[in-house]
């Protein structure tokens, strides 16, 4: 799940709680989630299984999985170990810990009704493409561009099949929903929120910090 200031993400303390329980809790809060399914490196496996004994806002996880060599692998790790009877499959990186629950249902009521479902927005700057990484070539429509979020959620059945072809074929994309407008096509999309951003550095924990106290305050 990749660290941040040199730990790995979902153990990482926010608020005095780890990353990992803040993601479980907005999920633990729907309804519709019947299951969690955790996938962890080898090494915090054993933390990771602890942690979800002992915290309430990680009652409804499962199982907890080893994550493999790619972001496919591991997804697959997690999809498998879901329920044979589950319908549906929310695919979230706890690394976005301020996903809201609303957001979430959002997300599983339209996959329930269309067989997926991508947590986006749209982009807001003006985007350029450079090749080179020194210059920028060109300005893309950001009319046409979104920022994809998680969760994903798609048809468990289906989902398998796309990873099953999706192995057989090499594709590793870095986004599940990737998977989905290769074999299937356009993925409906739910609007997410801005707030719902990837932990990535030292930065991004101040500022998850300071959302957090300002959602405490709120009345």
């Amino acid at each position: 799940m990749g660290e941040v200031d040199g730990r790995r993400k979902p153990l990482v303390l926010l608020g005095g709680r780890s990353v990992l329980e803040h993601a479980g809790a907005a999920f633990g809060a729907v309804p519709a989630v019947e299951e969690i399914v955790v996938v962890t490196h080898r090494e915090d496996l054993a933390a990771v299984r602890a942690l979800a004994a002992e915290s309430p806002v990680l009652s409804k996880v499962s199982a907890v999985v080893e994550g493999g060599a790619t972001r496919t692998d591991s997804v697959r790790a997690g999809v498998e170990a879901a329920g044979a009877g589950t319908e549906l499959v929310a695919i979230h990186d706890a690394a976005r810990p301020l996903v809201r629950p609303g957001t979430i249902a959002a997300a599983i009521e339209v996959a329930g009704r269309e067989g997926a479902a991508l947590v986006a927005i749209p982009a807001t700057d003006t985007i350029k493409e450079s090749t080179d990484g020194e210059r920028a070539a060109r300005t893309l429509d950001r009319a046409l561009l979104w920022f994809a979020q998680t969760p994903q959620v798609f048809a468990r059945e289906q989902f398998l099949r796309l990873l099953a072809r999706a192995r057989e074929e090499g594709f590793t994309p870095t986004d599940d929903a990737a998977l989905y407008e290769r074999y299937v096509g356009p993925i409906p999309l739910v609007r997410g929120e801005a707030t719902n951003f990837k932990l990535t550095t030292r930065d991004d924990l101040a500022v998850a910090e300071a959302l957090l106290r300002a959602r405490e305050e709120s009345p």
